[in-house]
Formats: C-alpha cells, structure tokens, sequence
C-alpha cells in the first residue's frame, strides 16, 4: 500500500476498541501494521456480533462487522506472548519496526518482558504507544476501563 506513512512498521498489541482504531489510522494512511493476536482465539473482537461480514449469497459469517471494521489494512499473526519463543518473536519485529500500540492493563507486558523498558534496549527509536483506560499513573491505573468502572454508564 502506498501512503504517507508507507514507509512505517507498526506492532498492534491491541485489543477491544481505541487501540485498534489507533492502529488502523497508519494503516489507513499506508504503514505496515502487524497485528499480534492470540493462538486458538484472535483478537477478543472478532467474536463480537452481530453484525457479522456477509458471504456470496447474503448470508451471516464468522467475521465480525466490529473486528474487520477496526482492523482493516493490517496484516495479522499469531503469537503467543506468554511462551518464550512468542517473546522472542515481539522482539524481533521490534528490532524493524518504528511504532509498538498496546493496550494491556498497566504492568502486564512488564511480566513478558515486553514493557517499554524492555524493548528500548533492543530499538531506542520505538514509538511506544500504551492506551490505558486511566494512564499509567492514576489512583485506578490498574484496573480495566469498562462502561461500569467509570461510573459512566452506570444505571
């Protein structure tokens, strides 16, 4: 794909919603984005239906609406961060690329040895992009950012 960022690598981490969409912008406008997505599963998204892609004749896939909408452009593997052969993987493609989105709860990839911290090493130039519900530093930094947690939607 050509574009103004064609010239970019971007690793997607993400999952659920404002990452994704974070990471289908360079996509859209010509990066390279591989997404990581878990063995057996994919993406949590791509079960979340309907609406579902339609086939041929009209009628309901597998393939979320959600998923291939916030997803689009992106080039996809499965990798499974929690064995060391996954982590080795990440690191590697870190080595090549400019921009890493994720969006894990505070602290999690640090226990995969993927956190900021430790990819630096490997490509001081990295982008790291981390989408949390409440940063990383605010009183419920640890937490998901769900509908009920803010309070937001509560009823």
């Amino acid at each position: 794909m050509t574009g103004p960022f064609s010239h970019l690598r971007v690793i997607d981490l993400s999952r659920i919603l404002a990452a994704p969409l974070a990471a289908q912008n360079p996509a859209d406008l010509g990066a390279e984005v591989i997404k990581i997505e878990k063995p057996g599963a994919g993406d949590d998204t791509r079960v979340f239906g309907p609406p579902w892609m339609k086939d041929a004749e009209g009628n309901d896939t597998r393939e979320s609406a959600y998923f291939l909408a916030g997803n689009r452009n992106k080039k996809s593997v499965t990798v499974d961060i929690a064995t060391p052969e996954g982590r080795a993987v990440v690191r590697e493609l870190v080595k090549k690329s400019d921009v890493l989105i994720e969006n894990y709860k505070v602290g999690n990839l640090k226990r995969y040895g993927l956190a900021y911290d430790d990819l630096k090493e490997l490509n001081p130039g990295l982008i790291y992009c981390s989408v949390t519900g409440f940063g990383q530093t605010a009183l419920m930094r640890n937490g998901p950012a769900t509908t009920s947690s803010s309070g937001a939607w509560a009823a």
